[in-house]
């Protein structure tokens, strides 16, 4: 059994790094922009951006379906990139017109990048491989790298030289996204191939583990499993992103962000922390806690008692409750009427991060998982879908109540949503155990073009540079 990941994987690692790094650069602004450039209300804003975020994550399902049956991936993922690209430099045009037509472009260049660069992550493996889950969580964080260093970069340039000279970075990185993409695609070559091209041109696709049972049945209940995880998933994303709205307003307003530095002269200096920099945090806890989680599972999977797929995420969303339980506590003795100190989110985004690492990734392998090959994009465009909506959700509940409600009701209002959602999924388990598919090791001898891609591929990230991968 192979147990080197692909050098495909390092380069779809690269690419969607500097993509998520334009991305999470505007996540950081965005809302200060509006309330601060743009003169928006706060529950305007937080509408506003609940929009946004509803559309760049609507949008893949229909990119995904563009790229099963016309586009292919390749193709999808570079035109993408170019709109991705236009849409920041005409943000950097700083004027409510070029604001729309920016978010449109956006939208656009999201839907036909995001869905297709996560098929191809999954499509580098055989079906039943038992690497998949941590090739995503390897690939989450390619992720997370550019969303720790876009906070920085963006307040730092946004500080010196305005909300249009920060946005034109975020362009920037999207070029360099296509530049490593386009540079080093044929080491993604098969996972490009869709079914139905393969099919003619008689082009070989890593083998399938072969699935006993009655396969019109079996593709039935994956497809149901993977709606009843999307359905769940919602209220994850409803409460995630508040990170981009009402935690960052927390971050402004409610959070005590003067540092005292000492000096060599023996006086004392502050320093005040920028709100945008409080974004980095979770993808520090991301990059922190990976490997460790990772190690956890496959240390567990080594004694056959690693948890389920769909186990993970229902523990992701009681970790959820929990880091909105911090909020509560925070708002409680301060935060609903002033500042308080900065710990109380830090420890929020500690929980929540462990939360998001035991569902998100694993729930973009489960997709890769339970989808039929030739309905691959389609349903990853439907888990995008749902996260649309949970982002939605996220912008309208904080539109609706942020500004009126006392900020530790808010806060209560998702731990209840989360635990809510945790309690539907265990109702759940065993269809969605009896739907997943067998793992276990590729065939021993898959076609020269599956040799060539996985056996030349450099050891895994874990080993490499951040510890065990299992």
């Amino acid at each position: 059994m192979a147990t080197k990941h692909p050098k495909g994987l390092y380069v779809l690692f690269f690419t969607e790094m500097w993509e998520r790094f334009g991305f999470y650069l505007l996540s950081a602004l965005m809302i200060f922009y509006l309330t601060e450039r743009m003169h928006f209300a706060e529950d305007r804003a937080a509408g506003w951006m609940g929009n946004y975020l509803a559309l760049v994550y609507l949008s893949p399902f229909f990119g995904g379906l563009l790229a099963d049956r016309y586009l292919g991936y390749r193709r999808a993922v570079l035109l993408g990139a170019g709109l991705l690209s236009a849409g920041y430099f005409m943000l950097a045009l700083d004027s409510t017109i070029a604001l729309y037509a920016a978010v449109c472009l956006l939208v656009l260049g999201n839907g036909l990048f995001k869905p297709n660069i996560s098929t191809q992550v999954g499509n580098l493996y055989p079906q039943g491989d038992p690497r998949r889950d941590s090739a995503f969580s390897i690939f989450y964080l390619g992720i997370n790298i550019g969303a720790f260093l876009s906070p920085f970069v963006g307040e730092i340039v946004r500080q010196r030289y305005g909300f249009p000279a920060a946005f034109a970075v975020a362009g920037a990185g999207m070029i360099i996204s296509m530049i490593i993409f386009a540079g080093f695609h044929h080491h993604i070559a098969v996972a490009n191939i869709r079914s139905s091209v393969s099919a003619v041109l008689d082009i070989p696709l890593p083998q399938e583990y072969e699935d006993p049972r009655d396969p019109p049945e079996v593709e039935r209940k994956r497809i149901i499993a993977v709606l009843i995880i999307c359905g769940i998933v919602m209220l994850f994303w409803m409460a995630f992103q508040q990170n981009a709205i009402t935690l960052s307003l927390w971050a402004r307003d409610n959070t005590v962000r003067t540092l005292t530095l000492p000096s060599l002269g023996g006086k004392s200096s502050t320093f005040e922390i920028p709100p945008g920099w409080f974004q980095a945090v979770n993808p520090i806890f991301i990059l922190i806690l990976t490997p460790l989680i990772v190690w956890f599972f496959g240390w567990l999977r080594k004694s056959n008692r690693e948890p389920s797929t769909p186990v993970k995420i229902g523990l992701g969303m009681i970790l959820t409750a929990a880091s909105y339980l911090f909020m509560v506590g925070g708002s409680l003795v301060g935060g609903d009427k002033g500042r308080v100190s900065m710990w109380w989110l830090i420890v929020c985004y500690f929980v929540i991060t462990i939360a998001e690492l035991c569902l998100s990734p694993i729930g973009l392998s489960l997709i890769a998982k339970l989808a039929p090959r030739r309905m691959t994009a389609m349903l990853m465009g439907v888990w995008f879908i749902a996260t649309s909506i949970g982002n939605k959700l996220a912008g309208k509940l904080a539109e609706l109540v942020w500004p009126s409600w006392p900020h530790s009701r808010f806060f209560a209002l998702l731990v209840a949503s989360s635990l809510i959602a945790a309690v539907l999924l265990k109702t759940q388990l065993r269809r969605l155990r009896e739907s997943m598919p067998p793992e276990g090791p590729p065939e021993e001898k898959p076609s020269l073009a599956v040799v060539e891609q996985r056996e030349t591929g450099p050891a895994q990230v874990a080993t490499a540079s951040f510890g065990s991968a299992g």
